[in-house]
């Protein structure tokens, strides 16, 4: 697996998986379980959304052009190829003591320990070493799902479908997104890097069935050609220059972000330019007064 490499590009980020570990540890059960609970109900926010956008096709006998269940089901088609390509297990397993930490959600209970795998016992207590990286071996059995990051590609696109929503589902999609990032990084379960990834993802994703559905044109694939540079450029940049990142974190920190911003300030900009403009009321010309 790959894990040092993410690890160590992840000092340009301030190791938040660290960080937030240790605050989610320091809440003690109430906030482990409050995260949890938002972490593995996913789907529930999922149908919420889906819900409201499909309130209306028994009456008007047809689906809207594009709706979540699309783009969720095309981020769970696409996302284990990438896991195929770049294999990350994630901080609690290649740094930490995996199941004996808390129970993941993707391994059974009979899940045989993986302590003895791990670089050492160092999440979410004390940061990872700035050593040159190298791909370490893993158990068989641990899933090698964390880049990019699905559970944030999900909660962003159930975030971005319930902005035409009422306030409560505006609200719920927010928390939501918000709450999951928190659970993805205080559990163990991702690099910061790994969200990143995963929340451009989404929106190449999310641009392409946009673009799919209203017809393909020069914005729409200009969009997608950017989502699509950005994600390659940063799965390049976590594997090629993981120790260039981590040494100057000064600079390569706020690339990311930024990479990232770029990504997203196209998308909202991009798909408000295809969203219909209602036509201007006609105006009534005045009519002589009869003699």
């Amino acid at each position: 697996v790959l894990d040092q490499y993410v690890a160590t590009a992840d000092h340009a980020l301030g190791n938040p998986s660290w960080l937030v570990g240790r605050v989610v540890k320091a809440t003690g059960p109430v906030g482990f379980h409050l995260l949890d609970l938002v972490y593995g109900q996913l789907a529930v926010a999922a149908v919420a959304v889906t819900l409201y956008q499909l309130r209306n096709v028994a009456a008007e006998r047809r689906f809207p052009s594009h709706h979540l269940v699309r783009t969720f089901l095309v981020i769970g088609l696409l996302g284990p190829a990438i896991y195929m390509i770049f294999p990350v297990v994630g901080p609690v397993f290649a740094y930490g003591t995996g199941i004996d930490q808390w129970p993941s959600p993707d391994l059974g209970p009979d899940a045989l320990p993986t302590v003895h795998w791990a670089v050492a016992d160092l999440w979410p207590g004390t940061a990872p070493p700035l050593n040159a990286p190298h791909p370490m071996p893993f158990d068989a059995f641990t899933p090698r799902n964390c880049m990019p990051s699905l559970h944030t590609a999900w909660a962003t696109a159930i975030f971005i479908h319930s902005r035409n929503g009422p306030r409560a589902l505006r609200f719920a999609g927010t928390f939501w997104l918000i709450a999951t990032l928190c659970a993805t990084l205080g559990f163990g379960y991702h690099y910061g890097a790994d969200l990143i990834a995963g929340a451009v993802f989404t929106l190449t994703i999310e641009a392409a069935l946009r673009a799919n559905a209203r017809g393909w044109d020069r914005s729409g694939i200009q969009l997608v050609a950017h989502g699509a540079t950005v994600f390659a450029a940063l799965l390049v940049s976590y594997r090629c220059l993981p120790m260039d990142m981590a040494r100057h974190a000064w600079l390569f920190g706020p690339l990311l972000l930024l990479a990232m911003i770029s990504v997203i300030y196209d998308y909202v900009r991009t798909t408000r330019a295809w969203e219909p403009t209602a036509a201007p009321a006609r105006q009534l010309e005045p009519q002589p007064e009869p003699a």
